[in-house]
């Protein structure tokens, strides 16, 4: 997450003398709307935030590099049209999942140090809602950057809190070593013959999966109805995750941005799927004609087929 670069000019500036305006401790607070199991993932999946970065619809993040694990890094930058890029720079320093993240956060822009910071955000919650509190400790290098950061961190946040209510979330434990999960999603030949809920198949018109390539296809449910459906993949990182949008249809309208990550559990692999649909009420309707428990069973069905071979 980043400040507003939209706030003041971005050029370099000497660094305040007064200590006060130098360093400050900046609180923010959410109540969302979404469990702790949905929350989590949509704060730290890198597919979810490329999807509520942007503090503002003036601000396009671009995101170079993304990996969410301790030790690992995230690097984008915000355009705003008529100035300079800014480069933000997270490190991860602690995930405890569902409970903490601590990372550092570095701005800069034209090759210089705009701030540094220390970012740490608490989670709780029960049932189906979540409390999220971020605590900024920032130290302005270029610049008094407090104003830019309040508004950065609190648009960023109402943003996540958005996203998050309109998150799915889903998870599966299979039996079967990560390189064989993977295996069966990534190849062409074999992802549509699980893909889709107990009773669908899938007719393919043409799928490429790697970063940058698209999956057109029909599922067809077992009435005999058609649902053209297309993913158009913005990344694959072998054996860990895939990020993709999914369209009503060829070049269709966007009806969610999604995610599989894949994690090494006890000798089996973790799977989840996440998806942030584009709307409330796409949302609401996914959950009333029970895309849950139609997720669950695609799982399913990806574990059956593993298994088998």
């Amino acid at each position: 997450m980043t400040r507003n670069p939209g706030s003041s000019s971005m050029a370099a500036r000497t660094a305040p003398d007064d200590r006060k305006d130098r360093f400050a401790t900046l609180t923010f607070e959410r109540d969302v709307a979404a469990p702790l199991a949905v929350l989590w993932p949509a704060w730290t999946a890198p597919a979810a935030r490329a999807v509520w970065a942007a503090p503002t619809p003036s601000v396009t993040v671009e995101f170079l590099e993304a990996d969410s694990k301790v030790g690992g890094r995230e690097v984008s930058l915000c355009k705003v049209e008529g100035q300079p890029n800014v480069r933000c720079e997270v490190g991860w320093l602690e995930l405890q999942p569902a409970l903490r993240s601590v990372n550092y956060e570095a701005i800069s822009s034209g090759g210089v140090t705009q701030s540094v910071a220390l970012v740490t955000a608490d989670f709780s919650g029960a049932d189906e809602r979540s409390r999220l509190v971020v605590t900024v400790q920032l130290s302005s290098l270029a610049e008094n950057m407090e104003a830019g950061y309040r508004q950065g961190f609190g648009a960023g946040l109402d943003n996540l809190s958005g996203a998050a209510e309109r998150t799915m979330v889903l998870e599966r434990v299979i039996q079967a070593p990560r390189t064989l999960v993977w295996g069966a999603w990534i190849n062409p030949e074999t992802l549509p013959q699980w893909w889709g809920p107990d009773g669908f198949s899938c007719r393919t018109t043409r799928i490429d999966l790697r970063t940058g390539g698209e999956w057109v296809f029909d599922m067809i449910a077992p009435d005999g109805a058609v649902y053209p459906n297309h993913h158009r993949y913005g990344e694959v990182r072998a054996y860990e995750r895939i990020g993709y949008t999914l369209l009503w249809g060829e070049n269709g309208p966007k009806h969610a941005d999604a995610w599989a990550s894949f994690e090494d559990h006890d000798g089996c692999t973790k799977v989840t799927l996440g998806m942030i649909f584009s709307t409330a009420a796409e949302f609401q309707e996914a959950r009333g004609f029970g895309a849950v428990e139609l997720g669950l069973q695609t799982l399913g069905k990806l574990e059956r087929f593993v298994v088998s071979q």
